[in-house]
């Protein structure tokens, strides 16, 4: 029998355990992640081999491994065909369960094997599954314990060496069709794409500070102005991205009675930035952060939440009408100073939707609301962003993804991990009809660009940027998320929250050994069977 063979689904999993039992075999059940097989594990396969006449081996499927953002290493596919080409193993399925409990409570094998440390080991897991199996008069036995090894360990001890990180980005791109001449095929499809932003208008002011002493009448750092500077920023410097990387850029936003206000709208002509800005406030939202050499020292927030009242919705919700008719994508930017309200959201959302233009979202701050964004084709909060949402800090980052796509109904979420990179969840299939859109997730690790860090500020709204256009311009979701995070790493190296240029992109490309190792021509992911929404081309 051929290894590959031995992977089996569930319809064909259960007649093949009820006919061996039928013939008077004890089936023997073991469940794992089984990410890197090392000789502890073969050893654990071979000993309940041992205990009866087939051997079943149930691994848990890459949306339920919470070992980590970047886990499981091995997808789920690969897992299974390193487990069935051992010869002591009998079948291979790839489990959609969280744990063991159900498969064992429907399969009923004759003897679970577990690893030795569970024998005293308080896991809440494991019992459930110890009381399944014991419940229908099966047998839980312990493996020897021989040959310790743990994949978990085996993997932190590899990330530390660079050549290993450099090598699972190769092996990414050449699964997604990553290389340098797509990539810059897709970012010349930016050109003319027309993009509409809506969101929160925030000034970033950065105060340059020398710190000198301690102030005399009590124990405070005293700081000695040196120079100030002024970024239009929030849903604007989304904007700006768009028409630096060479995309036609519609904003629509509010502003205040005020000087800051006309500063922001002469930035935006200066860059070529279309833009509806209702004056609605009595002054604009500002952020000033003052910082002693590379070092923020505090940030005083002067944005306060104003809604948008019910004629200014009316306004805007028109306003989004006209443009989204001929719209490539629109972007939702909520930093929470009351631009994006229900009331707006529920009166466009609905039209949006109907048009097939991609859409997506991203928030900023406690006072934005994430799940709001119903439908839409890209979410990509941080991680806390994520949790705080839900709101969920204790369940692994899959099954917390997993919730927000299930309460959102987006297609797909890029949750960013600071200096970890970002991790982009998809589902496995886009029809909303079939069972696999709420079924399991499949995942990719991007690892950060990062070379160095100037400043910190931006680079999500570069990443949501660029990806957009990405999405809008035919890219697949992998290979949106890499050209957001180059975004995103070339902002990091800029202070202040300035535009990423598109020759900076290209630029960039040059870098990235990466992009060297694949030869093929960039395509259009395929529509999938019974979807009906689709990205305008220009």
């Amino acid at each position: 029998m051929s290894y590959r063979r031995k992977i089996v689904d569930f319809p064909e999993l259960l007649p093949a355990i009820r006919a061996a039992q039928a013939e008077g075999r004890a089936v023997v059940m073991c469940h794992g992640c089984f990410d890197i097989v090392h000789p502890g594990h073969v050893r654990y396969l071979e000993f309940a081999r041992r205990q009866g006449e087939l051997l079943l081996v149930t691994l848990t499927g890459d949306s339920h491994v919470d070992k980590g953002p970047d886990r499981p290493y091995i997808p789920e596919e690969l897992r299974a065909e390193n487990l069935a080409a051992l010869e002591c193993v009998d079948l291979v399925y790839v489990s959609t369960q969280p744990d063991a409990a159900e498969l064992l409570a429907e399969l009923r094998p004759d003897v679970y094997v577990k690893g030795r440390e569970y024998e005293h080991r308080a896991h809440t897991g494991f019992a459930c599954e110890r009381d399944v199996v014991e419940g229908y008069g099966g047998r839980v036995i312990y493996s020897s314990g021989e040959v310790v090894f743990s994949s978990t360990q085996l993997m932190a001890q590899a990330e530390r060496r660079e050549e290993v990180t450099a090598g699972r980005l190769e092996w990414l791109c050449e699964r997604h069709e990553i290389d340098r001449a797509g990539l810059e095929s897709v970012v010349r499809q930016f050109a003319g794409k027309h993009v509409v932003v809506v969101g929160d208008l925030v000034l970033d002011r950065y105060v340059a500070c020398d710190a000198d002493e301690v102030a005399s009448e009590a124990p405070i750092m005293s700081l000695r102005k040196l120079g100030e500077a002024e970024h239009v920023g929030g849903a604007a410097i989304v904007a700006r991205h768009i028409a630096a990387l060479g995309g036609s850029a519609c904003l629509l936003s509010a502003v205040g009675h005020d000087a800051a206000g006309d500063r922001a709208r002469n930035v935006l002509d200066d860059e070529h930035v279309e833009h509806h800005l209702l004056e609605i406030r009595e002054t604009t939202a500002t952020k000033t952060r003052f910082h002693v050499d590379d070092t923020k020292l505090f940030k005083l927030d002067e944005a306060e939440c104003s809604p948008l009242d019910s004629r200014a919705e009316m306004d805007a919700a028109s306003y989004l009408t006209r443009q989204t008719r001929d719209a490539d994508a629109v972007i939702f930017c909520d930093f929470g100073c009351g631009m994006l309200t229900g009331g707006l959201l529920n009166r466009v959302m609905p039209t949006i939707s109907r048009t097939g233009t991609i859409t997506t979202a991203d928030v900023s701050g406690s006072r934005s609301g994430l799940t709001r964004f119903s439908h839409v084709d890209l979410l990509t909060p941080t991680e806390r962003e994520l949790r705080s949402a839900l709101p969920d800090f204790e369940e692994g980052l899959s099954t917390a993804a997993w919730k927000l796509l299930e309460r959102t109904q987006a297609r797909h979420l890029f949750v960013t991990l600071g200096k970890r990179g970002v991790v982009v969840f998809q589902r496995a299939s886009q029809d909303p009809r079939r069972r696999e859109w709420s079924g399991r997730l499949r995942s990719e690790h991007l690892p950060s660009f990062a070379t160095h860090v100037a400043d910190g500020l931006g680079c999500g709204d570069a990443m949501l940027a660029a990806s957009t256009l990405a999405l809008s311009s035919g890219a697949n979701p992998v290979q949106a998320a890499y050209l957001g995070s180059a975004a995103a790493a070339i902002e990091l190296t800029r202070p202040g929250n300035v535009p990423v240029e598109r020759d900076a992109l290209h630029r960039w490309f040059n870098t990235r050994v990466e992009l060297l190792n694949v030869d093929y021509a960039p395509t259009v992911e395929p529509a999938r069977a019974g979807e009906t929404r689709t990205a305008k081309t220009s």
